[in-house]
């Protein structure tokens, strides 16, 4: 009875552990998220080029894909330019090193200086890479 006990109580253990592991990844996925926000609205080049894996794989509502160079470029250079982004029913999954992350988005935009607006679904894939969550790919279509 004893040996039943203490194994239960030593998975218990075990169990907590691993929802707060789990619970502090989550939030850090979350971080990295926010970061990735403000620097779409905001952006500089060596704040996304340290948040970005270099496999990066950036898929846009419209169907063109942008590697890491093509979507830090597209930032910096105002050709995509967000002016507000908003982020609601977000969800994220976290399976070993690689996180799922669905969104939706909505927007206000000056895509080479003309106002407009997003309203997506975004799925985002990030990778722990010596300690740090990275944005590895991104997937958006229009709702």
């Amino acid at each position: 009875m004893k040996t039943i006990l203490l194994t239960l109580i030593a998975l218990c253990g075990v169990f907590t552990i691993n929802a707060q592991a789990q619970g502090k990844e989550q939030a850090a996925v979350e971080s990295a998220v926010q970061q990735l926000r403000l620097l779409m609205i905001d952006p500089d080049k060596g704040k996304l080029e340290s948040i970005a894996a270099n496999e990066l794989s950036y898929g846009h509502s419209t169907g063109k894909l942008e590697d890491k160079k093509e979507f830090i470029e597209a930032l910096t250079s105002g050709s995509s330019d967000f002016k507000t982004i908003d982020l609601t029913e977000q969800t994220i999954s976290i399976v070993d090193n690689t996180a799922m992350v669905r969104h939706k988005l909505m927007a206000e935009t000056a895509n080479d200086g003309k106002p407009g607006t997003a309203k997506l679904a975004v799925l985002l894939v990030w990778v722990k890479q010596k300690g740090s969550w990275k944005l590895l790919a991104r997937q958006a279509v229009k709702i």
